[in-house]
């Protein structure tokens, strides 16, 4: 088969769904117009329902594309990760728990933090709008009012004003007035600065067994054998005997829920 037959074959295969919907819809209409025999015209306007349904398919599907990233920057799920790759870097334990079980933990944790914020936008923005009490755009609008409570509650006032300079917003008289582009930024590197420094905390007993260990091996003069070999159970055994996973959660869930 040539390539010329190849790409008409291609060519037909990509228009099939644009004609079947077409004519389900009724988009598209034949008119007979003068020598010509046959005119195509798009029916509907720019008010056409169709039309006005394909747009928010399209905003919806938007909406979903960018989940992830809100999932990052308006919950705790920042902060959590953080503190749980320190742990596991000064714990020295490699792969070990793997990427996926620390992010599964910190979205977790995260929809447990968050619990309340999802309640109030399911109760004042997703009921209503199901139930066709509200539009679109106002059910948007009440979405946002937990999260950005919870930003504003966790963000530090320098960070904030950090980025009203930046943006060169005028001062308001209240944070509530921030619009979500100055308080989303802000939130973040506070999340992040908070998360270095309890990373800092976590790391600082399991560094003293790593220096002890060296220490007493060079004193031995066992120069070949790896600090990390000896050191690992050690920081593994400590890590047990506090019960540091425990320790950790309570720590992380207390520090959202008392600010």
């Amino acid at each position: 088969m040539s390539a010329a037959r190849i790409t008409g074959l291609l060519s037909a295969l990509l228009l099939l769904p644009a004609l079947a919907w077409a004519q389900a819809s009724g988009a598209t209409q034949a008119t007979p117009a003068g020598p010509a025999g046959l005119t195509l015209s798009l029916g509907g306007g720019t008010g056409s329902p169709d039309m006005v349904v394909a747009i928010e398919i399209l905003f919806l599907m938007t909406l979903l594309a960018l989940a992830p990233a809100l999932l990052i920057m308006a919950t705790s799920f920042t902060r959590i990760i953080v503190i749980l790759h320190f742990v596991r870097q000064a714990l020295g334990t490699q792969q070990l728990p793997p990427n996926q079980l620390l992010i599964g933990l910190a979205l977790f944790l995260s929809l447990f933090i968050m619990k309340p914020s999802f309640d109030e936008m399911n109760t004042t923005a997703l009921q209503p709008y199901l139930e066709r009490q509200i539009t679109q755009q106002e059910a948007l609008k009440a979405a946002a009012i937990p999260f950005k409570r919870f930003m504003l509650e966790q963000a530090r006032e320098e960070d904030l004003a950090l980025f009203v300079r930046l943006s060169q917003t005028p001062r308001p008289s209240s944070p509530e007035e921030l619009p979500l582009s100055v308080v989303m930024p802000g939130f973040m590197i506070s999340e992040l600065r908070i998360g270095f420094q309890v990373g800092f905390l976590v790391y600082l007993p399991f560094l003293i067994i790593d220096m002890v260990v060296s220490s007493v091996l060079m004193s031995m003069g066992m120069l070949m054998l790896p600090p990390i070999m000896i050191s690992l159970p050690f920081k593994v055994l400590l890590f047990v005997l506090v019960d540091g996973w425990n320790l950790l959660v309570r720590s992380i869930v207390a520090g959202f829920t008392f600010g």
